[in-house]
This record gives C-alpha cells, sequence and structure tokens, in this order.
C-alpha cells in the first residue's frame, strides 16, 4: 500500500502519547513511504515529545471540561468550535486516508470532524473504564481497538475489537541486563530495588509519602530508584540533602531509560495510567497500584481493579498511602513468593504485539 496518508490526535500525558507513538513507528515499519500526521493541544507533552520522536505535530488551542467551575467552561465550547473548524482545514490539506484518536483533548475536534468529512476513523481506547470523549466519538467510528474485556458497557459491541495497549518498543530489548541497570543508576546490585513512579508528570501522594516515611526507607535493606516529576524535583532535591542525601535512596526528576529502571525493579509502586499497567504486565514485573484520585470516572482504579481481581497487583487508595504504602511495600519485597505469585499472574494479563495489531485493523480500514 503506496502513499498511505495517517493523522493521529490527542495527548496530554505520556499515557496517550506512547501508545500514539508506538502505532506510527509500527506503519513506518511497515509501510515506509507513510505519511504520518500528529495533531495534539497547544501547550501539553505532545507538543514536545512528538517531534522528539522524529514526527510532525499541529496544535489546536482546546482544553478540557471544567468539572468544579461549569462558567469556564463557555471558553471550553468557544476553543472547541475554534478547534473543529482548524481541525477540517487540517484534513482538507493533508488529505488522510484515516483518522486515529488515541484519547485526550484534540482527538475530539480531528475524529468528530473526520467522521463528518466520511474518513475513517479508529478509536483507541486505552483504560478499562471510558471516557467522555472516546464514548461520544466511538458512535461514529468504525472500530474501537480496547485493552481489556466487557467494553461492551462503553462501546457499540460489533465495532470493538481487543488488541491491548501499545507500549514504548524501548522497554523490551532483551539484551540489557541488571548489572548494566544498577551501574545506569549507581544501584548497590546485593540490595532489592523498588522502583517508584507517579508517571511522566510525577505524582504528589507518592512524593509526599515516600518523605514521610523515608527513615524507613534509609533503615531498611533496600534501596529505592524514584522518579519524583518536573514540578517536585527542586522541594525533594532540598528534603532529601535535610536527610543527608542517603546512599540507598536516588531520586530523578525523569527516568529516560525506563527500560533500565524496570530491569533493576524487585517491585514497583506506580500510578494506575493504561500504559503503565500495560507496560508492568508485558514485563511481569509485581506492583503495587496507588491510583489516582484526580482523573475523570475514577478509571485508574477501575484499571487496578481489574488487576487485582485476579491478585495480579497490589492495591492501596490514595487516601491510603500515608498510612500503609511503604509498610506494604517493605513487606512484599522481601516477601519472595509473593514477588514470584505477581509476576506470575500479571504476565498472563499481557497483550502482546499490540500495535501491530492495531495497525492490523487500520489496513482493513484504508483498504476498504
Amino acid at each position: 500500500m503506496k502513499n498511505m496518508r495517517v493523522i493521529i490526535s490527542g495527548g496530554g500525558t505520556g499515557g496517550h502519547i506512547f501508545p500514539a507513538i508506538s502505532i506510527a513507528n509500527t506503519i513506518k515499519k511497515r509501510y515506509p513511504d507513510a505519511e504520518i500526521l500528529f495533531v495534539g493541544a497547544e501547550g501539553r507533552m505532545e507538543m514536545e515529545r512528538i517531534p522528539a520522536a522524529g514526527y510532525e505535530i499541529i496544535g489546536l488551542n482546546i482544553s478540557g471540561l471544567n468539572r468544579k467551575n461549569p462558567f469556564k467552561n463557555i471558553s471550553v465550547v468557544w476553543k472547541f468550535r475554534k478547534s473543529l473548524k482548524k481541525a477540517k482545514s487540517i484534513i482538507k490539506e493533508f488529505k488522510p486516508d484515516i483518522v486515529i484518536g488515541v484519547g485526550g483533548y484534540a482527538s475530539g475536534p480531528l475524529l468528530y470532524a473526520a467522521n463528518s468529512m466520511k474518513i475513517p476513523t479508529l478509536v483507541q481506547e486505552q483504560n478499562s473504564y471510558a471516557g467522555i470523549t472516546n464514548k461520544f466519538l466511538a458512535k461514529k467510528a468504525n472500530t474501537v481497538c480496547v485493552a481489556y474485556d466487557e467494553m461492551e458497557h462503553f462501546f457499540p459491541k460489533e465495532k470493538i475489537v481487543i488488541t491491548g495497549n501499545p507500549c514504548r518498543e524501548s522497554l523490551f530489548s532483551t539484551s540489557i541486563t541488571k548489572e548494566e541497570a544498577y551501574q545506569e543508576f549507581g544501584l548497590d546490585p546485593d540490595k532489592k530495588t523498588l522502583v517508584v513512579t507517579g508517571g511522566s508528570l510525577g505524582s504528589r501522594t507518592l512524593n509526599k509519602t515516600l518523605f514521610a516515611q523515608i527513615d524507613k526507607i534509609i533503615n531498611s535493606d533496600i534501596q529505592v530508584l524514584w522518579q519524583c516529576g518536573k514540578l517536585y524535583s527542586f522541594e525533594l532535591d532540598m528534603d532529601m540533602a535535610s536527610k543527608g542525601k542517603p546512599k540507598n535512596v536516588h531520586v530523578f526528576e525523569f527516568i529516560n531509560r525506563m527500560d533500565l529502571a524496570y530491569k533493576a525493579a524487585d517491585l514497583v509502586i506506580s500510578r494506575a495510567g493504561a500504559s503503565s499497567i500495560s507496560e508492568l504486565s508485558l514485563l511481569g514485573k509485581p506492583t503495587i497500584l496507588v491510583p489516582s484520585p484526580n482523573v475523570s470516572e475514577d478509571h485508574q482504579t477501575k484499571n487496578a481493579m481489574a488487576l487485582v481481581k485476579h491478585d495480579a497487583a497490589i492495591l492501596i487508595r490514595d487516601d491510603e498511602a500515608m498510612t500503609k504504602l511503604v509498610d506494604v511495600a517493605l513487606d512484599t519485597i522481601n516477601d519472595e513468593n509473593k514477588l514470584k505469585s505477581l509476576s506470575e499472574n500479571i504476565y498472563k494479563l499481557a497483550h502482546h504485539n499490540a500495535s501491530d495489531r492495531i495497525v492490523d485493523e487500520v489496513i482493513k480500514l484504508v483498504r476498504k
């Protein structure tokens, strides 16, 4: 198939951006002549991450609904209408064969415009509980690719294809070793490693909880590799300096080599974003999930429960983290049987080759 033209739209967080890039990379691998354009939201993470991955991106001036102050939604509606107009203009100029929405603000006007212009659309829903935008877009979309069972509660059953969530290919290199991972982060190969990540933006709850209980960690026989996020790094650096910068706690604003971080990990503490869960499942990593309460429809808790019901992860609620998280983590990381059981159970839930499955569906729609 020569000169296929594809628009991929969405973003906002790494959970939307990494799958989008993975889909784009798979299309280019199969069809090197394919033209791919991304459309994101101005000022959001995708405007930096997508060009860094080698793709062109156009930004829309759009924001999400304000649930706390409905009066502010007047500007949201105005921005949507303006973005819809720009989306139609982008589609007319680029002439895509298909438009793919991966979630995030920008996917709304882009897919809505594509549907109205009779261009095939595919929605990729990462979570076990679908968001408002994707539920709305799925009514007119041709195909909806999902990662969890029982998604017919949200989407027309005949449109659903279970594919899993595409993940960063860089995480799955079989050539890297634990020794390389220890060397990269200055870790002690004789200590168990707890990796803590609040996602690409960091997590206030995880950061505050870990520091509040830092003496327990300092006095334990484990080490911590901790991605704290850009917003929190300066304050946390000051806090850790007040503790004499303990040798068994390694704090990073952002970990570029998550492949090596996961390789070193004996146990992971993570938010319950869909992409994080997919990556941890494919890697078979024992995991404690602390769902963020600051997401629509509390979908992270529902993501986590999809694992917990199979004994594939441990769930600690956000409001319980301060009292429970560190104690549970220390108990778990020192329990070999528990680590083995969590690893085996989470790996059973993994969906392999998700981006290839999604691209198969893309090709079907383009050929139609």
